[in-house]
């Protein structure tokens, strides 16, 4: 699975200085530099080099300012790794190309354009308040299945810790979490329901979440 080679480019970027989060704005890693604005890199996983893959990184590139591909490297070497006019391809586009190996060493192909892409500022403004908000890195580059634990999703997970022991006010809420209001009134997910003005409770939906979200619920607390 493409989440296989996940942790092995996380920890190449971890290395070369980046903080990394798996699973941000549908971009399957997003990292960041410790810069002010920080240096913004968007990651795309596949099991095997294709135009798939450059497609992803296409749509990708204009919220950052360097794009890795990234695949796993084929037993004998004959994948498009190995084809040199994918890698030029990935050159003329400004592309890194990263290889994972079945021992999970990482090989660089192509070094990505050293002059950034031309940028789209609202996406990538998005991309870097996802991952800035978001606590620790909850969700594993690649993942196609499960929901992705985004930060409105961690916020909305620490209204339901609050509320787990009975009703509160929403003012008592908004000490430790200023956009629990919001989160309470609009319910997303089905987890609140309003007992009565200003106060709420936590439905069985929320409670069945907490269940399913056991560590997210510790590590919210913990956050307060």
């Amino acid at each position: 699975m493409e989440t296989a080679l996940y942790l092995p480019v996380k920890r190449f970027l971890e290395k070369l200085g980046f903080t990394v989060k798996g699973e941000v704005g549908g971009c399957d890693l997003v990292a960041l530099s410790a810069d002010d604005p920080p240096i913004v890199v968007i990651g795309e996983l596949k099991l095997t080099f294709n135009l798939e893959l450059i497609l992803q990184a296409v749509d990708r590139a204009g919220a950052c300012d360097e794009v890795w591909l990234a695949a796993r490297l084929s037993v004998r070497g004959k994948g498009r790794e190995g084809d040199a006019r994918y890698r030029n391809l990935c050159r003329r586009l400004g592309f890194g190309m990263l290889a994972v190996t079945s021992t999970g060493d990482v090989e660089v192909i192509v070094q990505p354009a050293t002059t950034a892409p031309r940028r789209n500022p609202k996406k990538r403004s998005r991309l870097v308040s996802e991952h800035q908000r978001r606590k620790g890195d909850p969700a594993m580059g690649g993942s196609t299945r499960a929901p992705i634990m985004t930060a409105y999703r961690q916020q909305a997970l620490a209204c339901a810790a609050a509320l787990s022991d009975g009703p509160r006010r929403v003012k008592d809420l908004r000490v430790g979490m200023p956009d629990a209001g919001k989160i309470l009134l609009h319910n997303v997910y089905g987890w609140f329901d309003r007992a009565e003005r200003g106060i709420y409770l936590l439905t069985d939906a929320g409670h069945a979440a907490l269940k399913r979200w056991p560590q997210q619920k510790l590590d919210l607390a913990a956050a307060e």
